[in-house]
Formats: C-alpha cells, structure tokens, sequence
C-alpha cells in the first residue's frame, strides 16, 4: 500500500464530487423544483416500512386501551360514589 505524503484527508473545507445518479434521484429533483439551495428534503422513505407499522399499530392499540380505561374509571368511581352515598359527587 503506497500513500502519497502530499495527500491531505478530505476535510471540512473540500467538496466532494458532484454524483450523477444522486442528482436524478426523487428526493432531489423535488429539492430543486421547490428551488432548496441543497438536494435534500427532511424525511423521505422509510427504509423499513414495516417496523414503523407495527409500531404504529402496538401505540394505536395501547392508546385506545388507556383511553377505555380512563372511561371505564370514571364509570366505576360514580357507581361506587353513588353506593357510598356521596351523591354531591354524582349531582343526586
């Protein structure tokens, strides 16, 4: 392995080579048609879709449980304020 000692690492101040492919990708040509001084949007495709769906589904799932609790909660504090007697709490 020879290395030139001239060589300097890419640093900060360099840019790399402008790559053709990348330019004609989705996510760049709509960076340019918006008029973005950089090819790149935030986001994009999400490379495991899947993952994300499943996830999404066990927090849909788990929100629509706390959300039955809390409903259920308050059905059973007014039964059992309303057999202690407490009716001030129930509006009796």
């Amino acid at each position: 392995m020879t290395t030139e000692p001239n060589a300097a690492p890419p640093g900060p101040d360099q840019t790399l080579p402008p790559d053709p492919e990348a330019y004609d990708t989705e996510r760049n040509a709509h960076a340019r048609a918006r008029g973005l001084a950089a090819p790149y949007i935030a986001g994009g495709r999400d490379p495991q879709p899947e993952v994300g769906r499943r996830e999404d589904r066990y927090y849909g799932r788990l929100l629509l449980a706390m959300i039955g609790l809390i409903v259920l909660g308050g059905f059973l504090l007014g039964i059992i304020a309303n057999l202690l007697g407490l009716s001030n709490l129930v509006g009796g």
